[in-house]
């Protein structure tokens, strides 16, 4: 999401003004250290209220129409707690699998840091924007403006 920030709050705001309730969900571990992505948020301005821990987010996934995941690998795995022979089984995850539409950004199906396949980018729900998170991001932007 490094460099992403401005678009991710500008994406939300956007969303907000067409009448969408928009929250950002964060993992623990995210980032490059702990904390890492609240303060990118925090440096775009993102309100404080709308950024919701793992715990705080997980109960309602299942009420969530569309979830954009930005970059994130073993974070949002399913494999964690659908297949117990994987090494992250056990793992907490942010659960964006039991949302209705998965939309993921990242430049490839590449492993995360486990080295292993997420489950998540073959799941029916989920479409896959392939691409740098900014530029993705600002398409998206351009396209809801009318650009």
């Amino acid at each position: 999401m490094a460099q992403a920030q401005h678009a991710v709050r500008e994406l939300g705001e956007l969303l907000e003004n067409n009448g969408a309730e928009v929250r950002y969900a964060i993992h623990p571990v995210a980032g490059r250290m702990p904390g890492h992505m609240n303060v990118l948020l925090a440096e775009a301005h993102v309100p404080y209220d709308q950024l919701y821990e793992m715990d705080a987010v997980n109960p309602i996934m299942d009420t969530v129409d569309v979830c954009v995941v930005i970059g994130a690998n073993d974070v949002v795995n399913p494999a964690a707690h659908e297949d117990p022979n994987s090494p992250i089984y056990g793992m907490p995850i942010i659960e964006v699998e039991r949302t209705r539409i998965v939309i993921v950004l990242k430049r490839s199906l590449a492993a995360g840091f486990a080295g292993i396949e997420n489950l998540l980018f073959y799941k029916d729900n989920t479409r896959m924007l392939f691409g740098d998170a900014k530029a993705s991001l600002q398409a998206l932007v351009s396209e809801f403006k009318g650009v």
